[in-house]
């Protein structure tokens, strides 16, 4: 990841417009700051959110609150809580997320 031409800034994510993305269940809340080609999220999964979709999108994840389970298309599960994280790169192993309790989390892709 390169970052350039970013100025030093500060973001109060509680500003940002929310988006909602519904899972197979539950649903995916949003706020997104775009830096260049860096996408820079906060996000909060509902209890029992399942994505829709098999990602294989690169990202750097951090779990803030809750705890979320993460899915690879090889069978491999892992569980984040507060204080984890987790990376993966772009196309490397197809992943989706999933929590009961619901999970806060900090992503930069």
């Amino acid at each position: 990841m390169q970052m350039s031409d970013i100025p030093f800034g500060t973001t109060d994510w509680s500003s940002i417009e929310p988006t909602v993305h519904k899972g197979d269940t539950g649903h995916s809340t949003w706020r997104t700051q775009h830096f260049g080609g860096i996408r820079v999220r906060m996000v909060e999964h509902s209890p029992g959110y399942l994505a829709d979709h098999w990602c294989e999108k690169g990202h750097i994840l951090l779990c803030l609150e809750g705890e979320m389970t993460t899915e690879l298309a090889d069978g491999r599960v892992f569980v984040l809580k507060p204080g984890m994280s987790y990376q993966v790169a772009d196309k490397a192993e197809p992943h989706r997320s999933s929590t009961t309790t619901g999970a806060k989390l900090f992503i930069v892709d």
